[in-house]
């Protein structure tokens, strides 16, 4: 059985996608979280809210150097970092956290960010290296 680190790059073809996917579990995140809280869901609400995250999520790749190995242990360094620095720049911009929201911060983007990796680990796996 090969290691998830061994996994090929090739599984998804383009990083791009993998960041988007990424990314598309940040807007999912602030789009629940808005309309739970009641928030009027407009762009520049949610852009305003997602934003933090989005660094996050940028910085965790770029500093684990995820496109190399998006399914092996750099996937770890992006999630934490995506609601660390999140939580740091929501601070740092005056948007606010408390002990609840980084629970289900770091709750949801594992379930997310680890999800589509054990699909596309999945679905690489099944279709085969020359498929």
């Amino acid at each position: 059985m090969r290691h998830l680190s061994q996994t090929p790059p090739h599984t998804f073809r383009h990083a791009g996608w993998l960041l988007l996917l990424d990314l598309t579990a940040v807007v999912l995140f602030v789009s629940i979280g808005r309309d739970v809280h009641g928030h009027v869901d407009n762009l520049r609400g949610i852009v305003k809210t997602a934003w933090p995250f989005a660094v996050g999520v940028l910085a965790g790749w770029l500093v684990s150097r995820h496109w190399r190995s998006p399914f092996g242990r750099s996937a770890v360094v992006v999630w934490l970092m995506t609601v660390a620095i999140g939580m740091l720049v929501r601070v740092l911009t005056s948007q606010g956290i408390a002990v609840p929201f980084i629970l289900v911060s770091l709750a949801f983007f594992a379930l997310a960010e680890f999800g589509w990796r054990i699909v596309g680990l999945l679905w690489a796996t099944r279709r085969g290296p020359n498929d």
